[in-house]
């Protein structure tokens, strides 16, 4: 369950609150494959099952773009924020991708707040959003996301 806030001002004093854990979220050729088509990497790495099992990391691993987009799926299973006119995207601040995720791997979100700033219309939320591999003591990425709730 999510951790929900009934308005974007009753985020104030949030600042180092934990968020919890998704579920488990498994990674699998199709899902790396329609990334590859979508952004036009098709780097053997993460294609080519074949030629990846004698590569380095023995299987075809996801891009590390694919991880980090896993945060937008991700962030709504850690935070709801209730009467919003819209929330918004706004980027992110730094991004790290310690281990590869190996086709067939599952992952989940861990999140907490690190920062809530008024802005005008609204409030803006930096998240870290560490994305684990299950049985892997490194995670998959790190990403400071920055949200904006709008009244």
């Amino acid at each position: 369950m999510p951790m929900t806030f009934n308005s974007p001002r009753d985020l104030f004093g949030s600042d180092g609150l934990d968020l919890g854990v998704t579920d488990w979220y498994e990674i699998t050729q199709e899902r790396i494959n329609l990334f590859a088509d979508a952004t036009g990497d098709h780097q053997w790495i993460h294609t080519d099952p074949d030629k990846a099992e004698e590569g380095p990391f023995g299987a075809t691993i996801a891009h590390g773009y694919l991880t980090l987009s896993l945060a937008n799926l991700f962030l709504p299973d850690l935070l709801q924020v209730s009467q919003v006119s819209m929330g918004i995207n706004y980027g992110v601040n730094k991004v790290r991708f310690p281990s590869p995720v190996i086709v067939g791997s599952r992952v989940r979100a861990n999140g907490t707040i690190s920062e809530v700033t008024e802005i005008a219309g609204g409030v803006q939320v930096i998240v870290v959003i560490t994305i684990e591999i299950e049985d892997d003591p490194k995670p998959a990425c790190v990403v400071e996301s920055i949200s904006r709730f709008l009244h």
